[in-house]
């Protein structure tokens, strides 16, 4: 089944987000020492370059992903993005430079710096596909081969050019809270009937749903991706330390630290509270290597 993701692009309004999320996490290279700095890794020499041979990318025109959302007796509009892998390449909707390149490279958003405002604002709508395999009977891409040509397509199309820096940086833990965790496991193989759809119309294993300012719901979904999905609110890189391998149900409620003085929720719990009694996790402060992705040059994507 093709994976799905669909992201909100306006945090500022903390509107409604879907995600389809991976159960393998993601997986980065051991960084060098802090303070070091390595180049981008160059793409495998292979027979024929790993590229796609078919693409298109175009500005998205905006209308088609918005949706609407009572929250709190406010119509909230939210605009979407969508993620879809397919066996032969991709079908990408309102995506943004930055997103492209977190996808590309398996790292979070919030570890690329650099580039003019637009590469994370502006979205684009990209179809690309493989038109002919080698060998002939294999049409299916294997992730890394699909990451490898998202590579080579914004060095094309965008002119991408990187640079990899770590530096020792705050960063959160997330660990088991005293008492144990509260989660709910997830049965194999349940289709969610009454849970979180995505553009599609489809309810899916491996989604999390924003509904609102501080307001979560999960479905069949591991501890790593919680660790992804709380690290753009804490404004700092989330390691999953809890040893849980399940894929887990849950809904999280709590208060941004942006929310108005005079909003209903606003005398609710903070993440730490709300991730504490809420998932019995714990979310611990220290400090580690922080890989981060440098934008040395990017280029609006050239015409088809």
């Amino acid at each position: 089944m093709p994976q799905l993701v669909a992201r909100t692009l306006d945090s500022r309004r903390n509107s409604v987000l879907l995600m389809c999320l991976t159960a393998a996490g993601l997986a980065l290279t051991a960084p060098p020492a802090p303070g070091q700095t390595d180049p981008a890794p160059a793409l495998p020499t292979t027979a024929k370059p790993l590229a796609f041979d078919a693409i298109s990318i175009k500005p998205d025109s905006g209308g088609t992903h918005l949706t609407s959302q009572i929250v709190n007796g406010e119509a909230i509009i939210s605009s979407q993005s969508m993620f879809r892998n397919t066996p032969d390449g991709i079908n990408y909707a309102n995506v943004t430079a930055k997103a492209l390149i977190a996808t590309a490279y398996n790292i979070k958003g919030d570890q690329i710096s650099g580039g003019p405002d637009w590469v994370g604002s502006a979205g684009f709508d990209i179809q690309a596909k493989v038109t002919s395999f080698d060998p002939p009977d294999s049409h299916q891409l294997t992730k890394d081969q699909r990451s490898q040509m998202l590579q080579s397509l914004l060095a094309d199309r965008f002119k991408l050019a990187i640079h990899y820096e770590t530096k020792e940086a705050p960063v959160y833990e997330l660990t088991i809270a005293k008492g144990g965790p509260k989660l709910h496991e997830a049965k194999p193989g349940d289709t969610y009937p009454n849970g979180p759809k995505g553009p599609d119309g489809i309810s899916h294993a491996g989604m999390i749903m924003f509904n609102g300012p501080g307001q979560f719901t999960a479905q069949a979904v591991p501890t790593s991706n919680i660790a992804d999905f709380l690290a753009p609110t804490l404004h700092q890189q989330v390691i999953d330390k809890t040893g849980l391998t399940g894929k887990y149900d849950f809904t999280l409620q709590f208060t941004p630290d942006n929310i108005p003085a005079d909003s209903p929720n606003a005398d609710g719990p903070t993440i730490f509270t709300a991730v504490q009694e809420q998932l019995g996790l714990k979310l611990e402060s220290t400090k580690g290597p922080v890989k981060t992705l440098v934008i040395d040059h990017i280029d609006p994507p050239s015409d088809n």
